[in-house]
């Protein structure tokens, strides 16, 4: 087996100091990883992760700088609804200088067969409620010329490794087995579209409107198509991980706001920490 290094040489007058890396070491030095929690309590164990961190506040959001294991990462609560996930998005990109972005939060489910628990990785992201006709098509993003943003394939491959890695593990490795009784968790992953709109999808009425244009969409959420178009625009490398924590009709079979708290915030400490010792 060769193992290669690189090396770094520091001038200091007439000293020379030489530093020697290791290349996973190297790469992830020069990495910086934007994460992103669509609700603030779902990223509260992500932000405990970090070592080393400091607090930034900008346009009334807070942004949590560190690093998990070797690799920097910012932190923040991208906020409700498109616009402001927009804002968030292009704040940790221009002041913070991100080169990845992971989109982490919850979602209502839209396709048959996802239950409460599972997770979803996004392929494509679209805008549900983006309506310009008659100068458009529906659903297509003006000047871009395209319906759907693209997720970034490696991350998109290292988000579904790592969230195998941890189901083949047990959920209760993430959750714990009081939650798995109280909410019926056999999570599976499943990749795919991801719509994303200024609206909260909770009637059959509206989810069986946005399956009838847009068949092909998993789940619904109100930031992760606005943040991918962001990203798009910057050519910053994206994906979108969502934990289905209803199913977008008028039926409350859980406690969201307990669920948030004991299961999406436990998820995400453990994808994001499983995708971190992968990249």
């Amino acid at each position: 087996m060769q193992i290669f290094f690189f090396f770094i040489r520091i001038n200091f007058g007439k000293d020379r100091i030489f530093l020697f890396l290791q290349p996973e070491i190297f790469k992830n030095m020069t990495r910086n990883i934007g994460i992103l929690g669509a609700m603030a309590q779902e990223i509260d164990e992500v932000k405990a992760l970090l070592t080393e961190k400091t607090t930034v506040k900008i346009a009334n959001r807070e942004f949590v700088v560190g690093k998990i294991g070797n690799t920097r990462c910012v932190v923040a609560f991208s906020k409700w609804g498109k616009v402001a996930a927009t804002i968030t998005a292009t704040l940790l990109i221009q002041e913070f200088g991100i080169t990845d972005l992971f989109f982490i939060g919850t979602a209502g489910a839209l396709a048959d067969g996802l239950k409460v628990g599972d997770i979803v990785v996004s392929r494509r992201l679209v805008q549900h409620d983006l309506d310009a006709r008659p100068m458009l098509s529906r659903f297509e993003l003006p000047l871009l010329n395209r319906v759907y943003v693209n997720s970034d394939p490696e991350l998109t491959e290292v988000a579904g490794r790592a969230i195998t890695n941890l189901i083949n593990k047990g959920v209760e490795s993430m959750v714990g087995e009081e939650a798995v009784k109280e909410f019926h968790l056999a999570p599976t992953l499943h990749f795919g579209d991801i719509a994303s709109g200024d609206q909260f999808i909770n009637s059959d009425e509206k989810r069986n409107e946005i399956l009838s244009l847009l068949p092909d969409v998993q789940c619904v959420e109100m930031e992760g198509a606005a943040v991918a178009q962001v990203c798009l625009e910057f050519n910053v490398p994206f994906t979108v991980i969502r934990t289905i924590s209803d199913t977008a009709d008028h039926n409350a079979r859980v406690d969201f706001g307990k669920f948030i708290v004991e299961v999406a915030n436990a998820y995400s400490r453990a994808i994001i920490t499983e995708i971190i010792n992968l990249l």
